[in-house]
């Protein structure tokens, strides 16, 4: 449409001008040849004394339009080919600065035109959504295993699920002798016996060897305050948690065989968890270990849980393109739970070693080829700039060039004040010459 009503634009003015240039050619004959050079003469010195310097005091001159309004400008005085002087146009003369357009006080009442300034600010601070699911914290996850062969002789926590505290009795196991002849596993009875030698004999230093050995083969403390009590060695022994948490796993059950290494129970200290966050790759950059995030959860809607990025990973996901964040919640009620879906918004803050200077994200008209700001500069004056983005965030955007700090850009109705600059600019193409000399709107 733009384009359409250009063309109309310059059709009727190229026949304006051929008009123009008939009428005088027309008069050129017609008048005695003596008469001719004064005519001229005297419509370019009406046209430089209405345009001189003395009339429009210290102003300015931006550039020459040509006399006869054909689309042809200079940036230095210079005649046409008539021989008349091309027209000065003053930059401080309204309608004539170059992406400027004037509009009335009613017309910007009815606009609503609002206005903020151009800001100094030292970082941006903008939310990254993602999405998630929780798992346990890999650090406070145990696995109960034995180094030795052995029976499950009594489950004393029989319930995956269950909450067990540090120290607890988990299950009674029998100690399996190895085959000597096979040479299977350690002989931990005979590690026993050793103990109740040293016993016998009262040597402290064997005592404490020989108590340390039975703890390196996972023998329990209980187990071995009952081979000093006693003074016997024993087949039985009871496995205890070592950590406070919920049982995630329990192969163990009751009867079944198990050689050294083998996992009887698996426990998770959920107390804090974590989330792992799919943020997506454009989003990585700004992402920083220690940003505040904030998720939630369908299982509890209206309810938010905060905590902190403690690991941005070191790769990608080639099939998402997403890059995953840890997140570490805390959990003293032990409502979040693993495999939990969850959205998360993570805050970043983007920094600079100046000062930037920010405009609020409605001030930026934005194509997807250019981006431009409208800068008032009153008396109902717009001036439509190019400006370089940078860093977004928090309702505002960055300004590389194109804003001064303290100037006032628009906020409101920008688009409709666009869109008038761009038809001025239009008209403006062909009766100041070029298009070149509004920067216009996108």
């Amino acid at each position: 449409m733009r384009t359409i009503r250009i063309q109309i634009v310059a059709l009727a003015i190229s026949a304006v001008a051929l008009m123009a240039v008939g009428i005088g050619g027309g008069y050129w004959i017609a008048s005695p040849r003596s008469q001719a050079p004064k005519a001229v003469h005297a419509t370019a010195t009406r046209a430089v004394a209405a345009h001189s310097p003395a009339s429009r005091g210290k102003s300015k001159i931006a550039y020459y339009k040509n006399p006869m309004g054909l689309p042809d400008t200079s940036p230095v005085p210079k005649k046409d080919s008539m021989g008349m002087d091309y027209i000065p146009v003053y930059a401080n003369r309204a309608g004539n600065e170059p992406g400027v357009v004037s509009v009335s006080p009613q017309r910007i009442q009815m606009l609503g035109v609002k206005t903020a300034p151009a800001q100094m600010r030292a970082s941006l601070t903008r939310a990254i959504q993602a999405t998630g699911t929780i798992q346990p914290d890999e650090s406070k996850l145990s696995s109960v295993t034995t180094k030795f062969d052995g029976v499950v002789e009594k489950l004393l926590v029989a319930t995956t699920g269950a909450y067990v505290r540090s120290g607890q009795p988990l299950a009674t196991v029998w100690i399996q002798t190895p085959d000597t002849m096979m040479a299977t596993g350690p002989d931990v009875i005979t590690r026993e016996i050793d103990l109740v030698i040293a016993l016998q004999d009262k040597n402290q230093g064997e005592i404490g060897q020989a108590e340390n050995v039975l703890r390196q083969y996972g023998i329990p403390e209980s187990a071995i305050e009952d081979i000093v009590r006693t003074g016997r060695a024993t087949r039985f022994v009871t496995i205890t948690a070592p950590r406070s948490g919920v049982v995630l796993e329990k192969p163990a059950i009751e009867g079944m065989h198990f050689n050294t290494g083998d996992p009887l129970f698996k426990i998770a200290d959920l107390s804090d968890v974590w989330l792992m966050a799919d943020v997506q790759e454009q989003d990585m950059g700004a992402m920083h270990v220690g940003d505040r995030a904030t998720a939630s959860l369908v299982a509890y809607p209206g309810r938010s849980f905060a905590g902190k990025v403690d690991f941005i990973y070191p790769m990608l996901q080639a099939n998402t393109r997403a890059g995953q964040v840890r997140i570490v919640l805390p959990n003293p009620d032990g409502l979040l739970r693993d495999s939990m879906y969850a959205n998360v918004a993570i805050d970043t803050s983007s920094t600079s070693p100046q000062l930037m200077v920010v405009v609020p994200d409605s001030a930026v008209i934005n194509n997807g080829a250019i981006q431009v700001v409208l800068v008032a500069h009153g008396a109902g004056r717009f001036e439509s700039r190019a400006v370089k983005l940078g860093v977004q965030g928090g309702g505002y955007s960055q300004i590389l060039s194109g804003v001064k700090p303290g100037e006032q850009v628009v906020v409101g109705a920008n688009f409709l004040i666009d869109a008038e600059s761009d038809l001025q600019a239009a008209l403006q193409a062909f009766s100041a010459g070029g298009g070149s000399q509004g920067t216009g709107g996108p």
